[in-house]
């Protein structure tokens, strides 16, 4: 009798496995809720420079991952093939990668170079100024998640995104993206560390009573 167990166990792990296969497998590139920074973008402080319409490259980011595959809004450049984005965030995050759907066209981008809280970059600056990164866009219409060294990323306030050229190679001069987004790890901004980790583990019920708490303690501390 337990051999017969046995084997209809086995066979059930089989069948768990191929059936987790699959799952993951359709599922491949969406990202845990968790780790899409939408929400912690800060959309109005988001600039394009050289975009042929004005707040397209916000508009490309504030797609939500169900319209990921929309054709429209595009961010496309305008008098050459360079695009220049700073995309700020809420708070402190700890970026893991972007995603970034293009085509399989000439107007593609494929350099980009990303540099690490620099709100004030230019394109002068942009092209003589070392990167945090380089990273390569490949021509798809696949949405495609580039991952990024974390280690020079854990304390990313705003990026700035320069695509220094596309696959054109001085022939076409545009570029263009239609949908970007972000992955990582969001951290609150607060002065008073002891408060957040109260407030971490903090039912929504007692919120109030524990994060004055938290207060409490880290003043008696100090």
């Amino acid at each position: 009798m337990s051999h017969h167990h046995d084997h209809t166990h086995a066979h059930d792990d089989e069948h768990a496995e191929a059936h987790n296969h699959v799952h993951d497998h359709s599922d491949d590139i969406t990202p845990a809720l968790q780790n899409l920074l939408y929400e912690q973008l800060d959309f109005s402080k988001l600039t394009t420079l050289n975009e042929e319409v004005s707040n397209s490259g916000r508009a490309i980011c504030q797609k939500t991952w169900a319209q990921r595959l929309h054709v429209e809004p595009e961010l496309q450049s305008s008098t050459d093939e360079q695009l220049l984005m700073i995309v700020p965030f809420t708070g402190q995050v700890r970026l893991h990668s972007l995603l970034i759907r293009t085509s399989p066209s000439a107007s593609a981008p494929r350099t980009l170079k990303i540099f690490v809280n620099d709100d004030a970059l230019d394109f002068s600056t942009a092209a003589d100024k070392p990167p945090t990164q380089v990273l390569s866009v490949s021509q798809t219409s696949e949405v495609q998640e580039i991952p990024v060294k974390r280690v020079h990323f854990n304390t990313t306030r705003s990026v700035a995104l320069f695509f220094e050229d596309n696959w054109g190679d001085g022939d076409e001069e545009v570029t263009r993206i239609s949908y970007l987004a972000f992955k990582g790890d969001f951290m609150r901004l607060n002065k008073e560390p002891v408060s957040v980790l109260y407030e971490a583990a903090a039912n929504p019920a007692d919120h109030r009573a524990i994060v004055g708490t938290g207060v409490g303690v880290g003043r008696s501390v100090q």
